[in-house]
């Protein structure tokens, strides 16, 4: 029997497909008539801010969505629609940013409001980026199709933030106000606070009920629901409240749809959660009624800043990735937020790409072997331990292995450029190596723990899929050896070093996901 069997990390499409520039297939779907802040309006809540990088919140909205700034000249671009009340126009960012990188500068605000976001800067907690500030999104790190069109979603990793402390119309005091988010369900952390909503002026910490955000993660420390998480709960600073009681609410369920609708509102001494899959179906109400049984928090001391991917105080440790969202003024009925929710469905958000071959950040994979003698197997994480190792899956294995043999392609941890790869089922948790050896551990936020999770995808070195190189050790590539992952050179001093089967055990398939 051979003494090496070895798996990776598979294919997609070369390197644009690592940067999450994907082809999306056009499609003639033409913008609806009413979309989701015609139909608040309609309502008597009208939207007084709305933002999104992926298509217009208004039937007549032709204006821009966001603006990128790119790397090799420091020049800037509006990416506008392609029709009034349409989508995004991805194929400008990518004209604009071709052959270098972007990020996001401006989210713009379609309710003619002005309360558009921009760079959060320091607040009581400081940011990585200079001066303290947060950093930028990567504006390709979130590829997304809707009805078919190309647009790209705005992907937070911990440091990253948009803030706007200088609004109009935004609700203060106790004044009522609803808000909702599209998120990806599937990006998420228990750091402080992946928030979209309303916040405290300064940057800080002014008290109880100073803020009004919707909360998406899986953060207990203030609050928390049923299951392991995430949850959609209410940021009402010093406290993410998952129903009346501080804590834990049995009524706030687990929701990790790919496409997630979250919604808090809150009004004079009421205030509601609610969510459902924004691909599919309607809300659920997670919890309606008076406002927490902890002092502060009624009446509430709003203060009207917009927040989106931290908290009121410029906590960053979060993660996440918005797609769009609007705060209203006034207290939105049931009514009406389902008929936006009708609207959300039918607008047709998707993977950028589906089936074997897709690396974009946000895709669902799992990675097969091309060694002759395990093209069986797929990466898998051990139960028993935290290593990581190639095992053989098929469609009789059990749910649990087939679950371990799932990964979602996250931009890189260290090089937005490039991938690191969350386990499916135990969230927060990455490919790492550690010793050259290969592990399942829990993401610290630290730089060393970015730099071992992240890793950039070449050709495969024998033809075939991919082969992922090291960020921090660029000799070395994912190989399977003797049925365990490592970085490995071709060619040293240790034994998973060995030339033999380099180039087999170097490449690697991306195939469906088996979970």
């Amino acid at each position: 029997m051979r003494h090496a069997r070895r798996t990776l990390l598979a294919t997609g499409a070369a390197l644009a497909l690592a940067t999450g520039v994907l082809v999306g297939t056009a499609t003639t779907s033409q913008a609806a008539t009413q979309q989701a802040c015609d139909i608040y309006a309609a309502g008597g809540t009208p939207c007084v801010a709305a933002h999104s990088t992926t298509r217009a919140l208004y039937a007549a909205y032709n204006g821009p969505l966001y603006q990128v700034r790119r790397a090799s000249d420091n020049a800037s671009a509006n990416i506008g629609l392609l029709s009034a009340g349409g989508y995004a126009n991805a194929a400008a960012q990518d004209s604009f940013c071709s052959g270098t990188s972007c990020v996001i500068t401006v989210i713009y605000d379609q309710s003619g409001k002005g309360n558009n976001l921009t760079q959060a800067l320091k607040g009581y907690w400081p940011g990585p980026a200079a001066g303290g500030n947060d950093n930028l999104a990567n504006a390709t790190a979130a590829p997304v199709t809707v009805a078919g069109h190309k647009a790209y979603g705005v992907y937070v990793a911990p440091g990253t933030g948009y803030r706007n402390n200088n609004t109009s119309g935004i609700a203060t005091g106790d004044a009522a106000e609803g808000m909702y988010a599209v998120l990806d369900g599937t990006h998420y952390n228990g750091g402080c606070c992946f928030d979209y909503g309303n916040a405290e002026t300064d940057s800080t910490d002014d008290g109880n009920g100073t803020m009004e955000a919707i909360y998406f993660g899986n953060s207990k420390g203030w609050g928390y629901g049923a299951g392991n998480g995430p949850w959609v709960m209410a940021d009402l600073e010093n406290g993410l409240f998952s129903g009346v009681n501080a804590g834990y609410n049995a009524n706030d369920p687990t929701v990790n749809n790919r496409f997630l609708t979250a919604v808090v509102k809150g009004g004079a001494n009421q205030w509601a959660i609610r969510s459902g899959n924004a691909q599919s179906g309607a809300l659920s109400t997670s919890y309606s009624g008076v406002r927490p049984n902890v002092s502060g928090y009624n009446p509430m001391k709003k203060q009207g800043a917009i927040i989106l991917g931290i908290g009121g105080d410029n906590s960053n440790s979060s993660a996440g990735t918005f797609y769009e969202g609007v705060m209203t003024s006034g207290y939105p009925s049931d009514a009406t937020e389902n008929s936006v929710q009708a609207n959300i469905t039918a607008a047709g958000y998707a993977d950028s790409s589906s089936g074997t071959g897709s690396i974009a950040p946000g895709s669902r994979i799992s990675l097969q072997a091309t060694t002759s003698c395990c093209t069986g197997d797929y990466i898998r994480h051990d139960d028993a331990d935290t290593k990581v190792v190639i095992s053989p899956v098929d469609s009789s294995s059990s749910a649990t292995v087939k679950a371990d043999s799932t990964w979602i392609v996250r931009a890189g941890l260290a090089n937005s450029t490039c991938l690191s790869f969350e386990s499916a089922n135990n969230a927060g948790q990455y490919l790492r190596h550690s010793g050259f050896q290969l592990y399942l551990n829990t993401n610290d936020n630290t730089s060393l723990f970015a730099q071992d999770a992240t890793f950039c995808p070449q050709t495969g070195q024998n033809g075939q899929g991919y082969s992922f190189q090291s960020v921090n050790y660029p000799d070395k590539y994912l190989r399977h050896y003797n049925y365990t992952l490592y970085a490995a050179s071709n060619g040293g001093s240790n034994a998973w070093d060995s030339a033999t089967f380099w180039t087999d055990d170097t490449s690697w398939l991306v195939a469906q996901p088996w979970g």
